[in-house]
């Protein structure tokens, strides 16, 4: 892990634990993340995340609506992968960026429990997972 990587972790560490977000952590983590996170904090503040939740099991994955007029939907789980182009493009082939702006609202919106939670059968999630 680079520098920024662990000052974010740190950061991200914080909120988890007060479930709340503090002016500093927020000029942190936009020092960081730059755009991506001003666009992930508009993203959380019209609730655009949703915490997909399988029954019994427990496992879940984000749905990040995203801010083109299309208002299309992806998948992600906030720490490792979504399914945005930006994802690929600019992090996994240039790696330009740390996380895309679905990764990061996930993120935010989880730790400070701003998400929409559905809960649907483990079966229904697998058939979700099963298209990425």
């Amino acid at each position: 892990m680079n520098t920024s990587s662990l000052v974010a972790e740190s950061v991200w560490k914080d909120i988890d634990s007060t479930h709340s977000v503090t002016d500093d952590q927020l000029s942190i983590l936009h020092f960081i993340f730059a755009k991506n996170f001003e666009r992930a904090t508009r993203i959380v503040d019209q609730r655009g995340v949703k915490r997909i939740s399988g029954v019994p099991s427990g496992r879940s994955i984000f749905q990040v609506v995203g801010e083109s007029r299309r208002k299309e939907e992806y998948l992600c789980f906030a720490e490792h992968y979504c399914a945005c182009y930006s994802f690929f493009y600019d992090i996994v082939n240039r790696g330009e960026q740390l996380s895309c702006k679905h990764q990061l609202a996930a993120r935010l919106a989880s730790s400070i429990g701003a998400c929409i939670d559905v809960e649907v059968s483990d079966e229904e999630l697998a058939l979700l997972l099963s298209n990425l």
